[in-house]
């Protein structure tokens, strides 16, 4: 199998609204090397100009899929053209406390030459999010909105 690394680096410095407490900015690298400024939510003290950690689960489990659908609608014959997505995660309280609890995918494809029909294309769409890494390294309940 493979291995995935990063880096987070952060620094103690002030709270750019709140003299109380400590800034939540901080820095990811990539194996690739580039750079995501993140910080918590802005609930939770954070910078809204940053990444959220609960952003980069959302958008990596929206990537997962997406990467499975295209390899998966070529193989059947259904070239993509254009994928786009806005994944939404919701935060919730469970046994071990706040998680990622619910998360839905929207992506909207258009396809090269013919397009699938509906049972096609949510068969394509269910076999990519079973083969998703992401999503079988997540307990949130992933939807997908298809409308």
């Amino acid at each position: 199998m493979s291995k995935h690394t990063a880096a987070i680096e952060w620094s103690r410095a002030p709270h750019a609204t709140d003299a109380t407490t400590y800034s939540r900015n901080h820095v990811a690298t990539l194996a690739g090397g580039q750079t995501v400024t993140m910080s918590s939510s802005p609930t939770f003290l954070g910078d809204p100009e940053g990444a959220d950690p609960e952003q980069m689960v959302v958008s990596a489990l929206a990537s997962c899929h997406m990467l499975f659908f295209l390899a998966i609608a070529d193989l059947k014959g259904f070239p993509v053209a254009h994928y786009a997505d806005t994944p939404a995660g919701e935060l919730g309280k469970t046994e071990k406390g706040q998680a990622l609890t619910h998360i839905t995918l929207s992506p909207r494809v258009t396809f090269v030459d013919k397009a699938p029909d509906a049972a096609t294309l949510t068969a394509i769409h269910n076999s990519a999010h079973k083969r998703c890494f992401i999503a079988n390294s997540l307990t949130a309940e992933v939807t997908l909105d298809l409308g």
